[in-house]
Protein backbone atom coordinates (compact mmCIF):
# COMPACT_ATOMS: atom_id res chain seq x y z
CA UNK A 1 0.00 0.00 0.00
CA UNK A 2 3.11 2.19 -0.47
CA UNK A 3 1.78 5.90 -1.40
CA UNK A 4 -1.75 4.81 -0.86
CA UNK A 5 -3.67 7.61 1.40
CA UNK A 6 -7.41 6.39 2.61
CA UNK A 7 -8.90 9.39 4.94
CA UNK A 8 -12.32 10.08 6.10
CA UNK A 9 -14.26 12.54 3.83
CA UNK A 10 -14.56 15.78 5.28
CA UNK A 11 -16.43 18.92 4.40
CA UNK A 12 -18.11 19.56 0.98
CA UNK A 13 -15.04 19.59 -1.21
CA UNK A 14 -14.26 16.30 -0.05
CA UNK A 15 -18.01 15.03 -0.52
CA UNK A 16 -17.68 16.72 -3.95
CA UNK A 17 -14.58 14.87 -5.09
CA UNK A 18 -15.92 11.83 -3.78
CA UNK A 19 -19.38 12.07 -5.51
CA UNK A 20 -17.46 12.61 -8.56
CA UNK A 21 -15.25 9.68 -8.33
CA UNK A 22 -17.31 7.08 -10.36
CA UNK A 23 -16.69 9.28 -13.70
CA UNK A 24 -13.44 7.95 -13.71
CA UNK A 25 -13.84 4.12 -12.99
CA UNK A 26 -17.03 4.16 -16.00
CA UNK A 27 -15.14 6.01 -18.24
CA UNK A 28 -15.53 4.29 -21.86
CA UNK A 29 -18.60 1.83 -20.07
CA UNK A 30 -21.21 2.04 -22.88
CA UNK A 31 -24.07 0.69 -20.02
CA UNK A 32 -23.09 2.50 -16.90
CA UNK A 33 -25.88 5.70 -16.23
CA UNK A 34 -24.76 8.54 -14.35
CA UNK A 35 -26.72 9.79 -11.71
CA UNK A 36 -27.31 13.80 -11.27
CA UNK A 37 -24.68 15.65 -9.35
CA UNK A 38 -26.87 17.56 -7.25
CA UNK A 39 -29.08 14.58 -6.29
CA UNK A 40 -26.05 12.46 -5.02
CA UNK A 41 -25.13 15.81 -3.01
CA UNK A 42 -28.39 15.78 -1.37
CA UNK A 43 -28.18 12.16 -0.95
CA UNK A 44 -24.98 12.25 1.40
CA UNK A 45 -25.94 15.48 3.19
CA UNK A 46 -26.85 14.53 6.70
CA UNK A 47 -29.07 17.48 6.84
CA UNK A 48 -30.98 17.05 3.92
CA UNK A 49 -31.43 12.85 3.89
CA UNK A 50 -34.04 11.61 6.18
CA UNK A 51 -32.20 8.22 6.51
CA UNK A 52 -29.84 10.10 8.84
CA UNK A 53 -32.06 11.06 11.39
CA UNK A 54 -31.95 7.31 12.55
CA UNK A 55 -28.43 6.52 11.15
CA UNK A 56 -25.01 7.56 10.56
CA UNK A 57 -22.52 7.03 8.47
CA UNK A 58 -18.91 8.12 7.48
CA UNK A 59 -17.75 8.06 3.62
CA UNK A 60 -13.80 7.47 3.06
CA UNK A 61 -11.27 8.03 -0.12
CA UNK A 62 -8.25 6.50 -1.45
CA UNK A 63 -5.99 8.31 -2.82
CA UNK A 64 -2.56 8.13 -4.67
CA UNK A 65 -0.44 11.18 -5.37
CA UNK A 66 -3.65 12.60 -4.35
CA UNK A 67 -5.33 11.40 -6.98
CA UNK A 68 -8.71 9.75 -6.07
CA UNK A 69 -8.29 6.02 -6.51
CA UNK A 70 -11.21 4.42 -4.44
CA UNK A 71 -14.38 5.31 -2.60
CA UNK A 72 -16.74 3.19 0.36
CA UNK A 73 -19.28 4.22 2.70
CA UNK A 74 -20.41 2.96 5.93
CA UNK A 75 -23.31 3.02 7.51
CA UNK A 76 -24.88 2.00 11.17
CA UNK A 77 -28.38 1.88 10.81
CA UNK A 78 -29.83 2.19 14.35
CA UNK A 79 -33.57 1.65 13.15
CA UNK A 80 -33.03 -1.57 10.85
CA UNK A 81 -31.10 -3.58 13.64
CA UNK A 82 -33.79 -2.61 16.03
CA UNK A 83 -36.33 -3.97 13.62
CA UNK A 84 -34.00 -7.14 12.53
CA UNK A 85 -32.97 -7.53 16.33
CA UNK A 86 -29.21 -8.03 15.10
CA UNK A 87 -25.80 -5.91 15.38
CA UNK A 88 -25.32 -5.22 11.58
CA UNK A 89 -23.03 -2.31 9.67
CA UNK A 90 -23.57 -1.83 6.13
CA UNK A 91 -21.49 -0.13 3.41
CA UNK A 92 -21.72 0.97 0.10
CA UNK A 93 -20.44 3.58 -2.59
CA UNK A 94 -17.40 0.61 -3.42
CA UNK A 95 -16.03 2.06 -6.21
CA UNK A 96 -12.56 1.55 -6.90
CA UNK A 97 -10.32 1.68 -10.11
CA UNK A 98 -8.72 -2.11 -11.36
CA UNK A 99 -6.40 -2.79 -8.30
CA UNK A 100 -7.43 -5.41 -5.86
CA UNK A 101 -4.72 -4.08 -3.15
CA UNK A 102 -6.82 -0.67 -2.83
CA UNK A 103 -9.99 -2.15 -2.77
CA UNK A 104 -9.13 -4.85 -0.49
CA UNK A 105 -7.84 -1.88 1.61
CA UNK A 106 -11.18 0.21 1.15
CA UNK A 107 -13.12 -2.84 2.57
CA UNK A 108 -10.90 -3.43 5.78
CA UNK A 109 -11.59 0.26 6.09
CA UNK A 110 -15.31 -0.35 6.23
CA UNK A 111 -14.65 -3.23 8.50
CA UNK A 112 -12.78 -1.25 11.25
CA UNK A 113 -15.20 1.34 10.94
CA UNK A 114 -17.58 -1.25 11.82
CA UNK A 115 -15.62 -2.76 14.60
CA UNK A 116 -15.21 0.92 15.92
CA UNK A 117 -19.18 1.24 16.60
CA UNK A 118 -19.28 -1.87 17.95
CA UNK A 119 -21.06 -4.21 15.31
CA UNK A 120 -20.46 -7.65 14.54
CA UNK A 121 -21.02 -8.07 10.83
CA UNK A 122 -21.12 -6.49 7.61
CA UNK A 123 -23.68 -6.25 4.79
CA UNK A 124 -23.61 -4.67 1.14
CA UNK A 125 -23.06 -2.98 -0.64
CA UNK A 126 -26.19 -0.73 -0.38
CA UNK A 127 -26.68 3.05 -0.72
CA UNK A 128 -28.30 3.06 2.27
CA UNK A 129 -30.69 0.03 2.87
CA UNK A 130 -33.54 -2.58 1.33
CA UNK A 131 -35.65 0.62 0.80
CA UNK A 132 -32.58 2.70 -1.34
CA UNK A 133 -29.86 1.53 -3.93
CA UNK A 134 -29.02 -2.25 -3.11
CA UNK A 135 -27.06 -5.16 -4.06
CA UNK A 136 -23.86 -5.61 -6.11
CA UNK A 137 -25.00 -7.11 -10.04
CA UNK A 138 -23.16 -10.24 -10.57
CA UNK A 139 -25.40 -11.34 -13.65
CA UNK A 140 -26.77 -8.89 -16.86
CA UNK A 141 -24.13 -6.59 -17.43
CA UNK A 142 -24.40 -5.93 -21.06
CA UNK A 143 -27.66 -3.94 -20.60
CA UNK A 144 -27.77 -0.13 -18.78
CA UNK A 145 -29.54 -0.85 -15.43
CA UNK A 146 -33.28 0.41 -14.98
CA UNK A 147 -34.22 3.35 -12.91
CA UNK A 148 -33.22 3.02 -8.86
CA UNK A 149 -31.04 0.04 -9.64
CA UNK A 150 -27.51 -0.14 -9.46
CA UNK A 151 -24.39 -1.38 -11.62
CA UNK A 152 -20.66 -2.10 -11.47
CA UNK A 153 -18.11 -3.52 -13.28
CA UNK A 154 -18.07 -7.24 -13.01
CA UNK A 155 -14.48 -7.27 -11.11
CA UNK A 156 -15.90 -6.22 -8.02
CA UNK A 157 -17.44 -9.56 -7.08
CA UNK A 158 -14.31 -10.91 -7.25
CA UNK A 159 -12.76 -7.95 -4.98
CA UNK A 160 -15.85 -9.08 -2.28
CA UNK A 161 -14.93 -12.69 -2.35
CA UNK A 162 -11.60 -12.11 -2.51
CA UNK A 163 -12.10 -10.60 1.01
CA UNK A 164 -14.14 -13.51 2.49
CA UNK A 165 -17.32 -11.95 1.95
CA UNK A 166 -20.24 -14.67 1.09
CA UNK A 167 -23.86 -14.45 0.43
CA UNK A 168 -26.25 -13.18 2.32
CA UNK A 169 -29.52 -12.86 -0.39
CA UNK A 170 -30.11 -12.69 -4.11
CA UNK A 171 -32.41 -9.85 -5.83
CA UNK A 172 -33.48 -11.11 -9.03
CA UNK A 173 -34.65 -9.06 -11.76
CA UNK A 174 -37.57 -9.64 -14.70
CA UNK A 175 -38.06 -9.28 -17.84
CA UNK A 176 -41.13 -9.28 -19.71
CA UNK A 177 -42.24 -8.21 -23.37
CA UNK A 178 -45.35 -6.50 -22.08
CA UNK A 179 -46.62 -6.26 -25.29
CA UNK A 180 -46.64 -10.19 -26.13
CA UNK A 181 -47.64 -10.49 -22.61
CA UNK A 182 -51.47 -8.37 -23.06
CA UNK A 183 -51.52 -9.95 -26.70
CA UNK A 184 -51.16 -13.65 -25.98
CA UNK A 185 -53.08 -13.61 -22.61
CA UNK A 186 -53.33 -17.03 -22.00
CA UNK A 187 -57.47 -17.42 -21.28
CA UNK A 188 -56.70 -19.50 -17.67
CA UNK A 189 -54.95 -16.02 -16.70
CA UNK A 190 -57.57 -13.69 -17.27
CA UNK A 191 -60.61 -15.99 -15.92
CA UNK A 192 -58.46 -16.73 -12.79
CA UNK A 193 -58.02 -13.01 -12.29
CA UNK A 194 -61.41 -11.95 -13.04
CA UNK A 195 -62.46 -14.64 -10.35
CA UNK A 196 -60.46 -13.17 -7.46
CA UNK A 197 -61.72 -9.61 -8.54
CA UNK A 198 -65.27 -10.59 -8.34
CA UNK A 199 -64.29 -13.14 -5.05
CA UNK A 200 -62.97 -10.19 -3.28
CA UNK A 201 -65.34 -6.99 -4.58
CA UNK A 202 -61.99 -5.76 -5.61
CA UNK A 203 -61.94 -1.97 -7.05
CA UNK A 204 -58.46 -1.33 -9.14
CA UNK A 205 -57.89 2.65 -9.80
CA UNK A 206 -55.22 4.70 -10.45
CA UNK A 207 -53.20 6.67 -8.23
CA UNK A 208 -55.21 10.33 -8.36
CA UNK A 209 -52.69 13.26 -8.84
CA UNK A 210 -54.83 15.64 -7.09
CA UNK A 211 -55.43 14.19 -4.13
CA UNK A 212 -51.73 12.97 -4.25
CA UNK A 213 -50.81 13.25 -0.21
CA UNK A 214 -53.85 11.18 0.62
CA UNK A 215 -53.22 8.19 -1.54
CA UNK A 216 -49.33 8.86 -0.29
CA UNK A 217 -51.05 8.36 3.23
CA UNK A 218 -52.44 5.26 1.95
CA UNK A 219 -49.21 3.80 0.42
CA UNK A 220 -47.28 4.53 3.92
CA UNK A 221 -49.69 2.60 5.91
CA UNK A 222 -49.23 -0.37 3.34
CA UNK A 223 -45.93 -0.44 2.71
CA UNK A 224 -44.25 -1.17 6.44
CA UNK A 225 -47.08 -3.38 7.08
CA UNK A 226 -46.71 -5.43 4.04
CA UNK A 227 -43.05 -6.14 3.98
CA UNK A 228 -42.24 -6.56 7.46
CA UNK A 229 -41.67 -10.29 6.50
CA UNK A 230 -38.73 -9.92 4.22
CA UNK A 231 -35.57 -10.30 4.52
CA UNK A 232 -33.72 -7.56 5.35
CA UNK A 233 -36.36 -5.23 5.71
CA UNK A 234 -36.27 -1.89 7.60
CA UNK A 235 -39.35 0.46 8.44
CA UNK A 236 -39.62 3.66 6.71
CA UNK A 237 -40.18 6.16 8.36
CA UNK A 238 -42.83 9.13 7.83
CA UNK A 239 -40.12 11.70 6.87
CA UNK A 240 -38.82 9.32 5.14
CA UNK A 241 -41.59 8.03 2.60
CA UNK A 242 -42.67 11.95 2.43
CA UNK A 243 -39.21 12.75 1.12
CA UNK A 244 -39.17 9.64 -1.44
CA UNK A 245 -42.72 10.38 -2.89
CA UNK A 246 -41.75 14.24 -2.73
CA UNK A 247 -38.92 13.20 -5.39
CA UNK A 248 -40.93 10.38 -7.19
CA UNK A 249 -43.99 12.39 -7.79
CA UNK A 250 -42.81 14.26 -11.00
CA UNK A 251 -41.81 11.24 -12.14
CA UNK A 252 -45.00 8.94 -11.61
CA UNK A 253 -47.45 8.16 -14.07
CA UNK A 254 -50.67 7.89 -12.58
CA UNK A 255 -51.97 5.09 -14.96
CA UNK A 256 -49.04 3.01 -13.83
CA UNK A 257 -49.81 3.45 -10.39
CA UNK A 258 -52.47 1.00 -9.26
CA UNK A 259 -54.41 1.19 -5.79
CA UNK A 260 -56.27 -1.91 -4.84
CA UNK A 261 -59.44 -1.20 -3.11
CA UNK A 262 -61.65 -3.66 -1.07
CA UNK A 263 -65.48 -2.55 -0.18
CA UNK A 264 -63.70 0.87 -0.62
CA UNK A 265 -60.87 0.23 1.88
CA UNK A 266 -57.68 0.39 -0.12
CA UNK A 267 -55.68 -3.20 0.75
CA UNK A 268 -52.90 -3.08 -1.56
CA UNK A 269 -51.13 -0.78 -4.00
CA UNK A 270 -48.43 -1.23 -7.26
CA UNK A 271 -46.50 1.42 -8.73
CA UNK A 272 -44.43 0.94 -12.13
CA UNK A 273 -41.93 4.29 -13.02
CA UNK A 274 -41.22 4.33 -17.01
CA UNK A 275 -37.39 3.90 -16.68
CA UNK A 276 -35.90 7.41 -17.11
CA UNK A 277 -32.33 6.40 -17.11
CA UNK A 278 -32.96 5.60 -20.72
CA UNK A 279 -32.91 9.71 -21.72
CA UNK A 280 -31.18 10.37 -18.64
CA UNK A 281 -28.02 8.04 -20.31
CA UNK A 282 -28.72 9.99 -23.70
CA UNK A 283 -28.25 13.11 -21.15
CA UNK A 284 -25.54 11.90 -19.87
CA UNK A 285 -24.50 14.23 -16.72
CA UNK A 286 -21.18 15.14 -16.03
CA UNK A 287 -18.79 17.27 -13.79
CA UNK A 288 -18.36 20.35 -15.71
CA UNK A 289 -21.68 19.95 -17.97
CA UNK A 290 -23.90 22.77 -16.19
CA UNK A 291 -26.81 20.88 -14.79
CA UNK A 292 -29.78 22.70 -16.39
CA UNK A 293 -28.32 21.71 -19.96
CA UNK A 294 -28.42 17.92 -18.85
CA UNK A 295 -31.85 18.52 -18.00
CA UNK A 296 -32.85 19.90 -20.85
CA UNK A 297 -31.19 17.02 -23.16
CA UNK A 298 -33.13 14.46 -20.54
CA UNK A 299 -36.26 16.26 -20.74
CA UNK A 300 -36.10 16.38 -24.48
CA UNK A 301 -35.53 12.55 -24.68
CA UNK A 302 -38.03 11.89 -22.38
CA UNK A 303 -40.92 14.09 -23.17
CA UNK A 304 -40.12 15.15 -27.26
CA UNK A 305 -38.35 12.12 -28.23
CA UNK A 306 -40.34 9.94 -26.12
CA UNK A 307 -37.16 7.64 -25.57
CA UNK A 308 -38.60 5.29 -22.94
CA UNK A 309 -39.47 1.88 -23.78
CA UNK A 310 -39.58 0.32 -20.60
CA UNK A 311 -40.97 0.57 -17.05
CA UNK A 312 -39.44 -0.69 -14.06
CA UNK A 313 -42.81 -2.56 -11.45
CA UNK A 314 -40.98 -0.69 -8.67
CA UNK A 315 -42.93 -1.38 -5.61
CA UNK A 316 -45.86 -3.68 -4.81
CA UNK A 317 -47.73 -3.96 -1.52
CA UNK A 318 -50.65 -6.22 -0.13
CA UNK A 319 -52.04 -6.23 3.44
CA UNK A 320 -50.53 -9.30 5.27
CA UNK A 321 -54.74 -10.84 5.52
CA UNK A 322 -54.96 -10.88 1.95
CA UNK A 323 -51.45 -12.34 1.15
CA UNK A 324 -51.43 -15.27 -1.36
CA UNK A 325 -54.76 -14.39 -2.36
CA UNK A 326 -53.64 -13.40 -6.37
CA UNK A 327 -53.93 -9.77 -5.56
CA UNK A 328 -49.79 -8.99 -7.24
CA UNK A 329 -50.99 -11.08 -10.35
CA UNK A 330 -53.77 -8.88 -10.65
CA UNK A 331 -51.69 -5.84 -10.30
CA UNK A 332 -49.43 -6.57 -12.64
CA UNK A 333 -51.64 -7.79 -15.06
CA UNK A 334 -52.95 -4.16 -14.56
CA UNK A 335 -50.19 -2.60 -14.98
CA UNK A 336 -49.14 -4.46 -17.99
CA UNK A 337 -52.30 -3.19 -19.59
CA UNK A 338 -51.38 0.29 -18.86
CA UNK A 339 -48.05 0.21 -19.73
CA UNK A 340 -49.21 -1.29 -23.05
CA UNK A 341 -51.74 1.54 -23.89
CA UNK A 342 -48.88 4.08 -22.47
CA UNK A 343 -46.72 2.74 -25.51
CA UNK A 344 -44.21 1.03 -23.77
CA UNK A 345 -42.55 -2.52 -24.88
CA UNK A 346 -40.67 -3.95 -21.64
CA UNK A 347 -41.33 -4.02 -18.06
CA UNK A 348 -38.71 -5.04 -15.40
CA UNK A 349 -40.01 -6.45 -12.28
CA UNK A 350 -37.60 -6.13 -9.36
CA UNK A 351 -36.24 -6.45 -6.99
CA UNK A 352 -38.03 -9.84 -5.73
CA UNK A 353 -36.33 -11.70 -3.00
CA UNK A 354 -34.75 -15.11 -4.32
CA UNK A 355 -36.77 -16.65 -1.76
CA UNK A 356 -39.91 -15.03 -2.57
CA UNK A 357 -42.13 -17.78 -3.60
CA UNK A 358 -45.22 -16.35 -3.95
CA UNK A 359 -44.26 -13.41 -6.12
CA UNK A 360 -41.88 -15.47 -7.64
CA UNK A 361 -44.34 -17.70 -9.04
CA UNK A 362 -46.72 -15.28 -9.89
CA UNK A 363 -44.10 -13.04 -12.23
CA UNK A 364 -43.31 -16.67 -13.57
CA UNK A 365 -47.29 -17.41 -14.72
CA UNK A 366 -47.13 -14.08 -16.67
CA UNK A 367 -44.11 -15.20 -18.54
CA UNK A 368 -41.47 -13.25 -16.82
CA UNK A 369 -37.67 -14.49 -17.23
CA UNK A 370 -35.00 -13.79 -14.46
CA UNK A 371 -32.36 -11.85 -16.40
CA UNK A 372 -30.31 -9.86 -14.13
CA UNK A 373 -28.79 -11.07 -10.31
CA UNK A 374 -27.97 -8.77 -7.68
CA UNK A 375 -26.17 -9.94 -4.52
CA UNK A 376 -25.96 -8.48 -1.12
CA UNK A 377 -23.10 -9.87 0.70
CA UNK A 378 -22.00 -10.24 4.62
CA UNK A 379 -18.96 -10.66 5.95
CA UNK A 380 -18.48 -11.54 10.18
CA UNK A 381 -16.38 -9.75 12.05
Amino acid sequence: MQGIRISKVEGDSDRLDFIRFPWKVYRGDRYWVPPLISERKQFTDPLKSPFFEHAHADFFTARRNGEIIGTIGAFSNQLYNEFQGVNACWFGFFEVLEDPEVAAALLRTAEDWARQQGHDHLLGPAQYSTNDEIGLLVDGFDDVPRILMTYNPRRYQGYLEGGGYQKAMDLWAYSVDVRDLVQNMPEKITRVTEKIRKRWNLTLRPVEMKHFDRDVGHIKRLYNASWERNWGFVPMTDHELDHMAKNLKPLVDPDLAVMVEKDGEVVGFGIALPDLNQPLHRAYPRPGTPEPLTMLKFLWNWKVLKRVDWIRAWALGVLPEYRGQGFDSLMYLELARASVRKGYKWAEMSWILENNTMVNRAIALLGGKVYKTYRVYQKQL
